[in-house]
């Protein structure tokens, strides 16, 4: 028995990254995964290795009809949507005072903007279904500022508001919760750095001495998702390996 047993779940996000290692944890305990994405040769490459379990579909997270059509997409597949993992995000480092308002919205409109309409389109297929999930993506950063980050920091607190706006509304058959990542060596952050960086070397100062995997993430999200996680919702649950512990100095 998987803990997803009988389980419809789109993740978003989900070609590569924390999305993709939530997508094949989540076959692996049962449920039948809807891949949602803009990198389709990598989220059909996926989607193609989980097996029948698995669709992947093109999805814009800014654009409210590509949602619609995702979602209807999940339930014809599979008959229901009962599952939704808000992953989808993107990253721009700038000063305040060199980030154009075209970048910032860019910034807001994926990672922000993305999370409001998957849940205004979702949230009632998932009532409909008898009930279900939400786990959004947000961040530490949502916690804390970060230098040449205000647009990525600013969709990140939006993030954790939206979470608990959604579980006081969705209640009682639907939980929401939010899950927030520390630093995690993923495509998006390792495209960003030189590629003999060692990924761990900006994390010597917290406790755990080390940057987080995709996978850690992945089973945050299950525990969210599954049966595990019953009595919670409207929560913050962070995978930082200590970084918002205290003060560490490095």
């Amino acid at each position: 028995m998987g803990k997803l047993d009988g389980r419809v779940v789109m993740i978003t996000g989900a070609a590569r990254g924390q999305g993709e290692q939530e997508a094949r944890l989540f076959v692996a305990e049962g449920a039948k995964v809807v891949l949602a994405d803009v990198l389709d040769d990598l989220g059909e490459a996926v989607a193609k290795e989980l097996g029948d379990a698995a669709r992947y579909i093109h999805l814009d997270v800014t654009d409210e009809a590509q949602w619609n059509a995702a979602a209807d997409f999940a339930a014809a597949e599979f008959g229901k949507l009962d599952g939704l993992i808000n992953n989808a995000g993107i990253l721009r480092f700038n000063p305040i005072e060199q980030t154009t308002a075209e970048e910032y919205m860019q910034v807001v409109n994926v990672n922000q903007l993305g999370v409001f309409l998957g849940l205004r389109v979702c949230l009632p297929r998932i009532r409909a279904a008898g009930g279900g999930t939400v786990v959004n993506t947000a961040s530490v950063d949502g916690f804390a500022g970060m230098p040449w980050l205000a647009s990525y920091v600013s969709t990140k607190f939006a993030v954790r508001g939206l979470t608990k706006v959604a579980a006081l509304e969705a209640g009682p058959n639907i939980r929401v919760n939010c899950v927030c990542p520390g630093g995690v060596h993923t495509p998006m952050v390792s495209a960003l750095m030189p590629p003999d960086t060692d990924p761990d070397a900006g994390y010597r100062a917290i406790p755990l001495k080390r940057v987080g995997t995709a996978l850690e993430v992945a089973k945050a999200a299950l525990f969210l998702t599954s049966d595990d996680s019953s009595y919670c919702t409207g929560a913050d649950f962070v995978v930082d390996g200590g970084a918002l512990a205290g003060i560490h100095f490095g």
